[in-house]
């Protein structure tokens, strides 16, 4: 498979196979993607790699805090407080196309709460990866650590697994930091599902629509 194939292929999963997924096929995952570019090398990246009852644990925490109403707080800024076009228009067509693919209609709220309940759970994934970054560092990281994501996702692509990038999974800092022993300070980025893709699940079906190259291009010469 070469890179283009990867990148074509990789797509969010939200329905995992009850799988483990052997420890040496992650470790060469993460083996690959340290090779990602970082400014001035700093590799900020700091991963917790959470599987078995520790993972059971943590998810039910989460998902018992947002159940009893308490509001996450990531600990930066992932949205942008006003949304505008054409953003706004794509995540909304993002969220009806997953919901219209399960056959989630708009009044059907306690379908609606499972559904992003699940996202707490990493989907059911057998395994959740965490990623912190040391507050000393700034803005530029967040880009080095996008580059290291990404090499996270194909280098998975490759050893027949499939992921879900999750911002959700950060919504919950104090209660992941806390579980896994991680210093209060640490800035918790996001989260990532991993595992074997149930490729019967309906959810797993649709793919979102990419913007034309000409769309957001400018040649010069």
């Amino acid at each position: 498979m070469n890179v283009s194939e990867a990148l074509k292929k990789r797509h969010s999963t939200r329905a995992f196979l009850k799988k483990a997924v052997e420890t040496e096929k992650i470790r060469r995952i993460l083996d690959a993607a340290r090779h990602a570019p970082s400014g001035a090398n700093t590799q900020p990246w700091n991963v917790a790699v959470v599987t078995g009852d520790k993972k059971r644990r943590l998810e039910k925490r989460m998902e018992d805090a947002f159940r009893q109403g308490e509001k996450g707080r990531m600990d930066y800024a992932y949205y942008p407080e006003n949304w505008e076009d054409p953003y706004k228009s794509r995540r909304k067509s993002c969220g009806l196309q997953l919901y219209t693919t399960l056959g989630i209609t708009r009044n059907d709220k306690e379908r609606q709460m499972d559904q992003w309940v699940a996202n707490y759970r990493a989907f059911d994934a057998p395994v959740a990866l965490f990623f912190f970054l040391d507050p000393v560092m700034e803005t530029g990281s967040f880009m080095d650590y996008g580059i290291f994501l990404q090499s996270i996702m194909l280098a998975a692509v490759e050893e027949g697994l499939a992921t879900c990038p999750q911002a959700a999974l950060g919504e919950y800092p104090w209660i992941v930091k806390n579980e896994l022993g991680y210093p209060e300070e640490l800035i918790l980025v996001c989260g990532m599902a991993m595992g074997y893709e149930d490729t019967d699940a309906v959810v797993n079906q649709y793919r979102t629509p990419r913007e034309e190259v000409d769309d957001f291009v400018r040649f010069f010469e």
